[in-house]
């Protein structure tokens, strides 16, 4: 048990429950992801789209999250399987202190550092943070963190032949008696019998230990996969990421070591191959790469809005539930966002490239393609001229932020409020606002922020007759104008 269960007498955060059995009454997929509904008379939560029989009204309440149903002693339903849903929409777009630490808890901060960590990264006491996150959600983070265990350990028993043991520890339990207690708990079976299920459903895995994990990642329709992946593609930095027109391939830095994902988009989902130097680090890498694609995006909701503008609607409907592209490292965005200045794209590329060749660190995993991982701020800060092959003002600008982002002065993590990271951003000399802009837009995955001085962004509008001060009207989704812009020039 996790010690972290409500009281009867406290107050689970309510939705609008018309709304939500409404919802569950036509199986809207859209839905999944932002709640679950817990039905009494069964004790299970489903996503809102179950196939099963709906319940009566009066049998089913519905939650935020499945860390608050699972608080309620609601088990997972084995039909829909609520934790293999899409992510909510809200903790991408919400830029509060709940959202940012959402964010933070999906990347694994409770596994690494502890509530004192999470804590200490948004700038609020353990004690008040808590409170804000059992008001709003009616879980706190150790209940939340312990709801992206269970998932995380549900991956690798069912895709994997790992020992038992080592999944409980991969997963980030602190014990296999934890491990097993909470598997039973929220899935209402053993880990032994999750994997028995299944091996008889795709096959018994390699007894061998994993060299690699393949991953299904949901996301919401439509979904422009091949869009998102060309437009990474085109960038890759070679040695540290490949695309050959389907797959995209790059390396990573993680907490416990370095990692390899392929990937490769389908209409209603990504197929992932992951692998790592510690399946410690699996979490980390399914929220980074669901980060960077933007798959917990909610296309319909973007589209609308965007298709409201007469002007504007021709581009949207020409590629329906374009994404976004994020970041897998904020850091590393906000190096090549400098380096990007004023050179083209494939110049970009080559310059980025000799800097990983120079000093990034090589890759721990064997690849015929990749051969390095991103360097880290300690690295780029103290790295020699020759490293460099750029103006001496965009070097030393490379230096001065890495520095900052070494010595924290400079806040650029999966938490960190956008406003302020512009902020510490624009005070580094060199760094300009559309540096800082593109940083918070990809870096932090910002959905309204507009890129009004970027060439591009200025050709669009001039080819279509708009102005930069048109962009109001596209809030609060503007990054996703910038895309379709840059898409407009082909």
């Amino acid at each position: 048990m996790n010690g972290e269960r409500l009281r009867h007498d406290e107050v689970v955060p309510q939705l609008d429950q018309d709304h939500c059995y409404a919802v569950v009454r036509s199986r809207d997929r859209r839905f999944d992801g932002r709640f679950v509904t817990a039905v009494r008379t069964t004790g299970i939560y489903c996503r809102p789209s179950c196939p099963a029989i709906t319940p009566k009204r009066t049998n089913v309440e519905f939650f935020l999250t499945a860390a608050t149903a699972q608080q309620q002693g609601f088990r997972a339903c084995k039909r829909c399987r609520p934790d293999a849903s899409p992510g909510s929409p809200d903790w991408n777009t919400r830029q509060d202190v709940v959202g940012r630490a959402m964010r933070l808890i999906a990347d694994g901060i409770i596994e690494r550092e502890g509530v004192p960590g999470l804590a200490q990264r948004l700038s609020y006491s353990e004690r008040h943070l808590n409170r804000l996150l059992t008001e709003e959600l009616g879980a706190g983070p150790l209940a939340i963190a312990r709801a992206n265990r269970a998932h995380t350990a549900r991956l690798l028993i069912e895709t994997t032949a790992m020992p038992l043991t080592d999944v409980a520890f991969a997963a980030g339990f602190g014990s296999v008696r934890q491990f097993n207690d909470t598997i039973n708990e929220v899935f209402a079976l053993a880990p032994s019998a999750l994997r028995t299920a299944a091996a008889a459903t795709h096959g018994p895995r390699s007894s061998a230990r994993p060299t690699a994990v393949d991953l299904r990642l949901p996301t919401r329709q439509p979904f422009a996969g091949e869009d998102v992946l060309s437009f990474l593609g085109v960038r890759a930095i070679p040695g540290i990421e490949a695309w050959d027109g389907t797959t995209y391939k790059r390396s990573l830095r993680l907490p416990a070591g370095h990692g390899v994902v392929h990937l490769v988009a389908h209409d209603d989902h990504v197929a992932v191959r992951v692998r790592l130097e510690s399946w410690s680090d699996l979490a980390a890498v399914v929220e980074r790469v669901r980060r960077l694609l933007d798959l917990d995006n909610d296309p319909e909701a973007v589209d609308a809005a965007l298709d409201t503008d007469v002007r504007f609607r021709p581009l949207v409907r020409r590629l329906p539930g374009r994404r976004a592209p994020g970041s897998v490292d904020p850091f590393e965005t906000a190096v090549r966002a400098v380096i990007g200045q004023q050179v083209s794209v494939a110049g970009a590329r080559t310059v980025a490239g000799r800097i990983i060749e120079a000093i990034g660190d090589v890759l721990e995993i064997d690849d015929d393609q990749l051969t390095h991982v991103f360097p880290d701020p300690y690295a780029l800060a103290d790295a020699p001229d020759g490293a460099f092959s750029m103006p001496t003002a965009r070097r030393d600008t490379i230096r001065r932020m890495a520095a900052a982002i070494a010595e924290g002065s400079v806040e650029l993590h999966a938490g960190a409020d956008p406003q302020t990271a512009r902020q510490q951003l624009l005070q580094l000399k060199g760094v300009g606002p559309w540096t800082a802009d593109y940083v918070v837009m990809r870096g932090l995955g910002h959905p309204d922020t507009f890129l009004a001085t970027d060439l591009g962004v200025r050709h669009a509008l001039d080819a279509m007759g708009l102005t930069g001060s048109d962009s109001s009207s596209w809030a609060p989704w503007r990054s996703y104008a910038v895309h379709h812009l840059w898409a407009s020039l082909g």
